[in-house]
Parts: structure tokens; sequence; C-alpha cells
């Protein structure tokens, strides 16, 4: 599955003082697109239609060509200094990698 995209799923609360996140928010865009990502969305007020423990906050979604640029973007130090801003400023609930699909034969 390494030759497959993959989708960042995540979903956090911002805190009342935003500029922590600001900071993160500045900074994400770089190094997203250093490791071949694109950003797709994200929304403040996600619907939740079914199961037991819907999640609040922001959902944002974005990809990368591969797990493997997907895992050198987390594990970059650049970003891991980064995201500590998002941490000061923001509830992490979770960030999911999601696989596509392998192309059909």
């Amino acid at each position: 599955m390494s030759d497959v995209p993959v989708y960042m799923i995540a979903n956090l609360e911002t805190h009342e003082d935003l500029s922590e996140y600001r900071k993160y928010e500045k900074g994400f865009f770089p190094i997203l697109k250093k490791h071949g990502g694109s950003f797709i969305t994200f929304d403040d007020n996600p619907k939740h239609l079914e199961g037991s423990e819907p999640r609040s906050g922001r959902m944002i979604i974005f990809q990368f060509p591969s797990e493997a640029a997907a895992d050198a973007w987390f594990n970059d130090p650049e970003y891991q200094a980064l995201s500590e801003h998002r941490r000061a400023g923001a509830d992490t609930k979770s960030i999911t990698m999601v696989h596509a699909l392998p192309p059909r034969k």
C-alpha cells in the first residue's frame, strides 16, 4: 500500500486564545508542500450522523502522495517544532492516516 495516496484527517479543538494556533497555521502550508502534501478542506462545524461519540471541533483533511511522504512530513523536525504551537493552541483529539484504494488492475 506504499504507492497509494494517503489522507490525513485531524480533529482538534482550538483554544479561545487563537494566537498559538495561528502560528501553527502560518507555518503549516510550506511544510505540507515540502513533502508533496495538498490541503483539501477543513470544517469547524462538522455534522455528526451516527455513532456513540461524536467528534467536536475542527476537522481537517489533507493528502500526501504516499505513506512514506506522510511519515516524512510528520517526523520532519521542522514540523515537530511547529506542532508545538498546535499543541499549545488546540487540544488534538486525533490525527488519522487513511490509505486510498490501490489502483484497480
